[in-house]
C-alpha cells in the first residue's frame, strides 16, 4: 500500500512555517528570515519514503493585502486551504486571538483532517504550554494540536508520523527523486532575495523582485546572470551601494549559499534596473509567476 498527499502550511507570517518546511524536507527550499512577508510563492517540498509521498507546501503569511503583490500573495492562502489533503494551521506560542475570521471559519468547516501545530514552544514554560493547549483544542475541536519546535526539530518525528496516517491511498505524484516543484532558477532568486531581507532594510525589501535570465550549467560550475529590479532610482543606489560594495556582498553570500545548494562552483553575475510600481503591475506580477 502507497499513500500520498498534499499537506498544505498557513499561518501568519513569522510563525515558523517556512522553518517547518525546510525542516520536513530536509533541505534549505525556503528562505527563512526575520522580517515578515519573506515568503510570496507557493513552495512544494517533497518528502518521500518507500511507501508514502508528502508533498508539502509552504505558503505566504495571512495578511491582509495593501497591494496588488500582496493580494496575489493571499490568493496562494486561499489555493492552499482548497486543495489539501491534510491542513496544518500553525500558530506560535503566546498568540491569542484569531486574526483572520474567515481563515478561522474555513478551518472548522474543512473536509480534510487539520492538524494545529503550536511552534516556538521552546520558549515557553509547561504551564502556559498546557494552557494554550487547552485553549486551542476548545478553539478547534475537530483538529490535532500538536505543540512543536520546528527550529529545534521538537516533535516532528511524531508529526511525521500523524500526517503519514492521515494522508489518502495513492501512487506517488511525483518521481521518487524529486525535491521540490520549483526549477533551478527560482532557488536563485529565492537566494538572493533572501540576502536583499538580510542585509537592507525598511521598504527596500518588499519593493525587491529578482529575475534570472541565464542559468548555464557547465561540468564543474553554474554560470549565473540575474537582475535585481527595483521600483524607484533611488532604491537602485541603495542596493548597489558605494562603488559597488553593498551589491558585491550579496552576489557573494548568494553565491557561497548556492554552492552548498546545487554542490558545485557558481558564478554569478548580478545587475539592479528600475522597474516602476511592479508590485501593482498585473502583467508584470504575471511575468513573475505571482498570478495566472
Amino acid at each position: 500500500m502507497h499513500k500520498a498527499g498534499f499537506v498544505n502550511i498557513i499561518g501568519n507570517p513569522n510563525v515558523g512555517k517556512s522553518t517547518l518546511m525546510n525542516c520536513l524536507v530536509g533541505e534549505k527550499l525556503s528562505i527563512i528570515t526575520s522580517k515578515a512577508q519573506t515568503t510570496r510563492h507557493r513552495i512544494l517540498g517533497i518528502v518521500n519514503g518507500d511507501n508514502f509521498q508528502l508533498i508539502i507546501s509552504d505558503t505566504p503569511g495571512i495578511i491582509k493585502p495593501s497591494y496588488e503583490l500582496q493580494s496575489s500573495m493571499m490568493d496562494f492562502v486561499k489555493s492552499a486551504l482548497e486543495d489539501a489533503d491534510v491542513l496544518v494551521y500553525m500558530l506560535e506560542i503566546g498568540e491569542k486571538s484569531i486574526k483572520d475570521l474567515d481563515v478561522h471559519n474555513k478551518i472548522n468547516s474543512a473536509k480534510v483532517p487539520v492538524i494545529i501545530l503550536l511552534n516556538k514552544i521552546d520558549l515557553s514554560n509547561q504551564k502556559q504550554l498546557e494552557i494554550e493547549i487547552d485553549n486551542w483544542s476548545k478553539m478547534y475541536p475537530n483538529s490535532d494540536v500538536y505543540p512543536i519546535s520546528a527550529l529545534n526539530n521538537f516533535n516532528i518525528e511524531k508529526l511525521i508520523n500523524r500526517i503519514i496516517e492521515l494522508i489518502p491511498e495513492s501512487p506517488p505524484y511525483f518521481p521518487k527523486d524529486q525535491l521540490t516543484d520549483k526549477p533551478e532558477r527560482f532557488f536563485v532568486n529565492e537566494k538572493l532575495r533572501e540576502k536583499i531581507f538580510l542585509y537592507y532594510d525598511k521598504e527596500i525589501p518588499y519593493s525587491v523582485e529578482v529575475v534570472t535570465d541565464e542559468f548555464k550549467e557547465e561540468e564543474s560550475i553554474i554560470k549565473i546572470r540575474s537582475k535585481i529590479l527595483v521600483e524607484r532610482e533611488s532604491q537602485k543606489g541603495i542596493i548597489i551601494g558605494h562603488k559597488g560594495v553593498a551589491l558585491k556582498k550579496i552576489g557573494t553570500k548568494a553565491r557561497l549559499d548556492l554552492e552548498k545548494f546545487f554542490g558545485k562552483k557558481v558564478f554569478i553575475e548580478l545587475h539592479v534596473k528600475v522597474s516602476k510600481n511592479w508590485r501593482s503591475n498585473s502583467s508584470q506580477l504575471k511575468r513573475f509567476g505571482y498570478k495566472q
